[in-house]
């Protein structure tokens, strides 16, 4: 399917100003955008309110939501805020209790020594700051992490508000860990490291074996939501 024949399937942009009302909803011809279950689109900060009302007056001929990552972040905290904040909290628990740094590779010491430079600060973190005891293994059998460590998980990410909650989710599923998105929110480690601490073995694979395309595709994908959530994380910060 070309790209001419994909607009053809989105609606096209139907209004000419965007702009920002004093209670940070956006606003379009000076009528209120609505999420998809037709709630108000108001924002929390003024930075992450122009950003998402900038993504809206970027759109052209039509209104492209891949091209709109903010806003998406944004529609997911308001329409799912009270139905399923428990139900994202609870599978950010379930990342807690398999989490990618937890789980260490026997063999080449090349790669251990990688994964040990990456994610022993990270499962350190996470024990000091959520005063928790997760423990690392190696291979690739599953080792029960104590009730009280994912405990502590559950009320920390149970703490956040809906707009936190959804962007640590969204980031969750991205690294497939969940100490990293909590180090993210805590300003405890930069995006980049985060992302590379994610990638390890996918970064030593690529360097054993070369790049694929198709999976080089879908990592840039991948990095691109990241990048969005990671934004969108900051924006949350900038009141």
């Amino acid at each position: 399917m070309t790209e001419k024949s994909d607009q053809r399937r989105l609606p096209r942009r139907f209004y000419k100003t965007v702009r920002l009302s004093d209670e940070l909803q956006v606003l379009l011809d000076d009528r209120p955008a609505k999420t998809p279950l037709k709630s108000l689109l108001r924002l929390p900060t003024h930075d992450l309110a122009k950003v998402i009302a900038d993504e809206w007056d970027s759109q052209a001929l039509v209104i492209d939501p891949a091209r709109m990552p903010l806003t998406k972040l944004a529609n997911t905290a308001i329409d799912r805020n009270a139905a399923e904040h428990g139900k994202m909290r609870d599978e950010i628990v379930a990342y807690a209790a398999s989490d990618l740094v937890c789980y260490r590779a026997e063999s080449p010491v090349r790669l251990v020594k990688r994964q040990a430079d990456a994610w022993d600060p990270v499962l350190n973190w996470a024990n000091e700051h959520l005063q928790a005891d997760f423990v690392a293994t190696t291979g690739i059998v599953h080792v029960a992490q104590t009730q009280s460590s994912l405990h502590a998980i559950a009320n920390y990410v149970g703490a956040l508000d809906a707009w936190r909650l959804v962007v640590l989710h969204s980031l969750v599923t991205l690294t497939g860990s969940a100490m990293l998105p909590a180090m993210l929110n805590e300003r405890a480690i930069s995006a980049e490291a985060a992302w590379l601490a994610a990638n390890v073995d996918e970064d030593d694979q690529i360097e054993q074996w070369g790049r694929d395309d198709e999976a080089m595709r879908r990592r840039e994908n991948r990095h691109r939501e990241f990048e969005a959530a990671v934004l969108f994380l900051r924006l949350l910060s900038n009141a």
